[in-house]
């Protein structure tokens, strides 16, 4: 390993594969440092449209496309008594998103970086990170394999993107801050010969609630689905009590959901089951003086509307562009970190105030899991909730789809009943990478993200002025 490296990077996962990958097609001298050995598994297997110009940024759109993933035509919504359906067709024939095996997926990312030049260390996890004049300046490596291999790497500047594990906003800084509401867990395993979903697009994945939570059904192909149960911690600690463990709790909930217990009569179950607590939560901020944090080490979001991978990737084009820029003097640190911690924030804060909006649409007002998924009155103040939707509008092509998207959600976060209660049909819009500030109108911190002639950012008023001198 180098003793000194421009840009580290912590974790391997798409934030850190991304991040790491885009800065080296910068030109930049790139080493990540990633604690697992890939292949290696992870949840989060259902991949948004979202991520594709991403990927396409990247190089690596045609070897996802090839590697043989089932692809995504959308989402079924079984969700109370309604239904909602959600096509990616909208946006084109191509196939546009996948369901994915993410051991697979991420070493696709990983080993994809690690061909743009990436400097890639597996098995080696960071156990510190040292700081100098309020700056980090080094990061103390272990060899997972051998205790007494460790030693240290100085760098200009490092990315976080160590996951839920947080080497500085969980272990270092404790700066994390859960949210009151999405306190839930979820317990999920695989089965092979499942039925597929009864309506939905070709691929899609399904949520179907129930009293005290829901379900994902992700068609995985190969015969294999994932299916999973997300509710309350409480309630869940307390039915896990009551029945005696994790697969009765499992067991009984899908006794009590008509359409997964159809889906899985006759289908065998193919793994142990895993439990994940505690999603959401963002750390006081996302970057400082030398470090930015990336995707989970950063933020994290229910799983609801498979956001995961949407915010890990975008956030690791995000530090991309915020340190190429800076390190080419286009912009200063300062401005550059301000741009991609506002930037990141509204992007995490739109997902959450919309998961948060489709909980509050489900009709059974009576039951507790719902009701502790809405944001408080003081909570939507903090996340002045205008702005929000400003935020979510801005970017989506048809204005009579973005009046749509504002009087459903808006419309229904002040009780009224009637109407489509959420903007489902828009979700696919929502998450596109236009929502980036892409001009100088949309600029800030004074800076909007561009990506010629390389990616990057770029200083509203700039072109105006070299236009003038061009001319003069």
């Amino acid at each position: 390993m180098r003793e000194h490296t421009q840009i580290l990077v912590v974790g391997g996962g798409p934030a850190g594969s991304t991040a790491a990958g885009l800065l080296a097609k910068q030109g930049f001298e790139v080493t990540l440092l990633e604690r697992d050995r890939f292949p290696r598994y992870h949840i989060g297997e259902s991949i948004l449209p979202s991520c594709r110009p991403i990927f396409e940024l990247l190089g690596v759109w045609e070897k996802i496309e090839a590697h043989g993933f089932q692809p995504k035509g959308g989402a079924f919504f079984f969700w109370g008594e309604e239904e909602w359906e959600v096509r990616f067709s909208d946006m084109g024939d191509a196939t546009n998103a996948w369901q994915v095996r993410r051991a697979e997926f991420d070493k696709i990312l990983l080993d994809h970086a690690r061909e743009l030049g990436v400097e890639v260390l597996e098995e080696t996890g960071v156990s510190e990170i040292e700081f100098a004049g309020g700056r980090p300046v080094a990061a103390r490596w272990q060899d997972a394999t051998d205790e007494a291999k460790k030693g240290r790497i100085t760098f200009d500047y490092v990315v976080d993107a160590s996951g839920r594990n947080g080497v500085l906003a969980a272990r270092q800084f404790n700066s994390r801050k859960f949210h009151d509401i999405f306190k839930n867990m979820a317990a999920w395993t695989y089965w092979k010969n499942a039925k597929p979903l009864p309506k939905g697009p070709e691929g899609a994945i399904g949520v179907a609630s129930m009293p005290n939570g829901w379900f994902w059904i992700i068609p995985m192909g190969q015969g294999v689905t994932s299916v999973g149960l997300v509710t309350g911690r409480d309630h869940f600690l307390a039915r896990k009590a009551e029945l005696g463990g994790v697969e009765q709790v499992y067991s009984a909930a899908v006794a009590d959901q008509p359409i997964v217990k159809d889906i899985l009569d006759g289908a065998e179950q193919t793994a142990d089951f895993k439990v994940e607590a505690d999603y959401s939560y963002a750390a006081e901020s996302f970057c400082g003086p030398g470090y930015l944090l990336s995707g989970d080490a950063a933020c994290f979001l229910d799983p609801l509307l498979s956001t995961g991978v949407h915010l890990a990737t975008y956030s690791g084009m995000l530090a991309a562009a915020s340190i190429g820029s800076t390190l080419r003097g286009e912009a200063t640190e300062e401005e550059a970190w301000a741009f991609y911690q506002k930037v990141y924030r509204h992007a995490y804060e739109r997902l959450l105030v919309l998961v948060s909006v489709f909980y509050e649409s489900y009709r059974g007002k009576d039951y507790h899991f719902y009701n502790a998924q809405k944001l408080s009155s003081e909570q939507r103040d903090e996340l002045d909730l205008q702005a929000a939707f400003d935020r979510i509008i801005t970017g989506i092509e048809d204005l009579n789809d973005a009046q749509d998207v504002y009087a459903a959600v808006h419309g229904h976060l002040n009780g009224a009943e009637s109407g489509d209660p959420i903007p489902l049909n828009n979700l696919n819009r929502v998450h596109e990478q236009k929502q980036a500030p892409l001009n100088e109108e949309q600029a800030v911190a004074g800076l909007y993200l561009s990506f010629f002639p390389q990616l990057g950012l770029k200083r509203a008023g700039e072109n105006g002025a070299a236009q003038k001198e061009a001319g003069a």
